[in-house]
This record gives C-alpha cells, sequence and structure tokens, in this order.
C-alpha cells in the first residue's frame, strides 16, 4: 500500500501512528468512490428524477471524503485543528449520505453498497477524531 509507505517515510513524524492515518484514508477513498459510483448508477435509473437529492448527496459527500483524504496524507506542519474541522464535515456527510441511500436501498443495490461505505467511513472517521492530540479544538 504506497500510501503506508509514502507516510512512514516522510521526513516528519506523523502527528499519530501511520496505520491510523492509513486506514482512515483508504476508507475516505473508498467511500468517495463507492459515493461517485452510486451518483452515476443513480443517473442510469429510470426513474433518476427521484433520485436527484441522493445523487446530490452522493457527490458532495465524494468531494468531502476526496479532501479530507488529501488533507490527511499531508504531514507537513498539519493543523490539527483543521483536520478536525474535516474530519467533523466528513462525518455529517457520510451520516447524511449513509441516510439518503438508505431511503433507496430496498430498491438500489448500488444504494446499500454506498450506504455500508459511507458508514464505515463515518466510524472510522469519528475514530480518528478521538485519537487527535489534545488542543485540537477550536477556542
Amino acid at each position: 500500500m504506497k500510501t503506508q509507505e509514502m507516510i512512514a517515510a516522510h521526513p516528519r513524524k506523523p502527528m499519530m501512528e501511520v496505520s491510523v492515518i492509513t486506514e482512515c484514508i483508504n476508507a475516505l477513498v473508498e467511500c468517495a468512490e463507492a459515493c461517485t459510483s452510486c451518483a452515476d448508477a443513480c443517473l442510469g435509473e429510470e426513474m433518476v428524477q427521484t433520485l436527484t437529492k441522493c445523487i446530490r448527496v452522493n457527490l458532495d459527500c465524494a468531494d468531502v471524503c476526496q479532501t479530507t483524504a488529501r488533507i490527511l496524507v499531508r504531514q507537513t506542519d498539519a493543523v490539527p485543528q483543521l483536520m478536525r474541522a474535516q474530519l467533523d464535515s466528513c462525518v455529517v456527510a457520510c451520516r447524511i449520505c449513509a441516510q439518503e441511500c438508505e431511503s433507496h436501498a430496498e430498491m438500489h443495490q448500488h444504494c446499500r453498497i454506498c450506504r455500508t461505505a459511507c458508514q464505515n467511513c463515518e466510524k472510522i472517521c469519528q475514530e480518528m477524531l478521538s485519537r487527535l492530540p489534545a488542543g485540537s479544538t477550536f477556542l
């Protein structure tokens, strides 16, 4: 896994265990891909107009996850407050997306898959938040 290798090879010491950071980054990337794919699958459905909100939420969640992964992969002078804010946003985006996909899960397998990816990502982001160093909150 290149992400773990890159972070481990970084000249700056990460603020937490490399495995914790990479697990979160991998969950974020997987969720972004699932959300993007789910949005695309929704566009391919016959009753696409009933999936407009799902598509929008999928794309928003994918963008938030992708941005969060990019912030976490950067190790030089990482700003814990920014990491916390971005992870908080990601938790919210994943929760909203999972709820929206849940409302379509009975009819669409892609929504079930996306819901699971979002739930997993939300959980891992919450775990990452709990491990951020003290003083990582806004004043």
